[in-house]
């Protein structure tokens, strides 16, 4: 009856995301690991030989009680256990021709006594297992009737028949309980694991995107510094060597650099127990660096009392100065300058940088550095905005926020939109632009639209296109 009980307790529906009952989690652990391995669902290809075995019985049984049926009574008889192998593909037509055998061989034989019953019984857990419960009740309590008019028992003996089909029917209901617990588990099981697969996945694609991102601003940075001076070396190599030394100087240095960065964004993919990279990590404390090396004019003004940020802030700040400058340099055109701002405050630190240029020649690479900066700020939970300013040239201008914030990445490796659903928009109200006039473009690969629904332009009047002639996709 314990057993029972605590079957019982396992029928009632469990909360909603509340694992389902797992087998062994208690102190009967070994006993109902074994009742699992024995009753494994797919042990149902064993049906011909069960209907075998109770043939066997139930002849036996007959032979032992001394009694000698004829053909008739053994085609009777054998009807029920032959049933018993299509009880799973028809449970209520097995339960019914097993039920009318027994019935039918007693009243043949005029002999109620004898293991007659037993392809009954396990047509009855088969069908109580695979859910014809309402069937199988009605159909025992009608065998049991037409067992009584057949056999006439008295009340005591009738009693003890009443009980031990009672019994069986509860057994039954327990094992078809244990059985879809068994079931719930393995599903839980396999959706855990799904789970578990799904978010290895998408950490591995974050943490590639991060990488590429980075790898991006570090690159992207130096690289076009070195395009710069060796441009200024070819030209000056001739009429004024000592300047084209100065080129070559800042291109070995900038190089160096990116080296040294390269290896310190790749140091993540080594192992723990391998030495940490030498390479300082990107932080507002080497701003004088970067906008020492950053190959135009830069004036640095400090806001608030500067201080020690949290690691992911201080490397996007940097990593949104260092992208802005690039952009500045690739697209501010001859005789810009730059004045980068850092306002440090309570909940957020502020980033800005902006120019006085008037914009170059469109570059067919050009488009997926704003959209980075967006997606960086965005992962902190903060905001960008980028767009020409009213009195000329170009500005960013990003928050992000000092706590944990509130940014998140979905499965696409998408930032997410703010509450309306749309792109970030720049100051004058329109969806950010690029320093050549071109609108900047989402993961998704299509050009971001105004509030009028069309693609805003540039000065140009073109969309913003990469290389391949598709509009930017992504931030690299």
């Amino acid at each position: 009856m314990a057993y029972l009980q605590t079957v019982s307790k396992d029928w009632r529906p469990r909360p909603p995301g509340h694992p389902p009952w797992e087998p062994g989690a208690g102190s009967r652990a070994r006993w109902e690991r074994r009742w699992e391995r024995r009753w494994d669902p797919n042990r149902k290809r064993h049906a011909g030989g069960l209907a075998f075995v109770s043939a066997v019985a139930q002849v036996l049984a007959a032979r032992t009680a001394h009694i000698d049926p004829d053909a008739l009574g053994y085609a009777i008889l054998l009807a029920g256990p032959i049933a018993l192998a299509w009880r799973y593909k028809f449970p209520v037509a097995a339960l019914a021709v097993t039920i009318a055998s027994a019935v039918g061989f007693v009243a043949w034989v005029e002999q109620p006594r004898g293991p007659f019953y037993l392809a009954a019984i396990f047509a009855v857990f088969a069908s109580i297992e695979v859910g014809k419960r309402a069937p199988t009740w009605a159909l025992v309590a009608a065998g049991y009737v037409a067992y009584t008019v057949v056999t006439r028992p008295d009340w005591g003996r009738a009693a003890v028949i009443a009980a031990s089909v009672f019994v069986a029917l509860l057994l039954a209901e327990a094992n078809r309980a244990r059985r879809q617990q068994f079931a719930e588990v393995a599903k839980y099981r396999a959706e855990q694991a799904r789970a578990r697969a799904e978010q290895e996945k998408r950490q591995a694609s974050e943490e590639r995107l991060r990488i590429a991102r980075e790898l991006h601003d570090v690159l992207g940075h130096h690289l076009s510094l070195i395009n710069v001076q060796a441009g200024v070396g070819l030209h000056l190599m001739d009429t004024r060597p000592e300047q084209a030394r100065e080129a070559l100087t800042a291109i070995k240095s900038a190089s160096a650099e990116a080296l040294r960065e390269v290896r310190s964004v790749l140091g993540v993919l080594r192992p723990e127990e391998e030495a940490a990279p030498r390479a300082p990590a990107p932080s507002l404390a080497r701003l004088d660096d970067l906008t020492a090396d950053a190959g135009l004019p830069v004036r640095t003004v400090v806001e608030g009392e500067p201080r020690d940020l949290p690691a992911e802030v201080d490397r996007a700040a940097y990593r949104i100065v260092q992208e802005a400058l690039t952009n500045v340099r690739r697209h501010a055109g001859a005789g810009a300058a730059a004045v980068v701002t850092i306002g440090y405050g309570d909940e957020a630190v502020t980033v800005r940088v902006a120019d006085n240029g008037v914009g170059g020649p469109a570059s067919p690479e050009a488009g997926n550095g704003i959209a980075g900066m967006r997606a960086r700020a965005a992962a902190l939970g903060g905001t960008l905005a980028a767009g020409p300013a009213d009195g000329g040239g170009f500005t960013v201008a990003a928050t992000l926020p000092l706590g944990n914030g509130d940014g998140r990445r979905g499965r696409d490796g998408r930032a997410d939109k703010g509450r309306d659903g749309r792109a970030d928009k720049g100051p004058d109200g329109r969806v950010d632009n690029g320093r050549d006039g071109r609108v900047d473009n989402g993961r998704d690969g299509r050009a971001d639209k105004g509030p009028d629904g069309r693609a805003d332009k540039g000065l140009d009047g073109r969309a913003d296109k990469g290389s391949d002639g598709r509009a930017d996709e992504g931030d690299g």
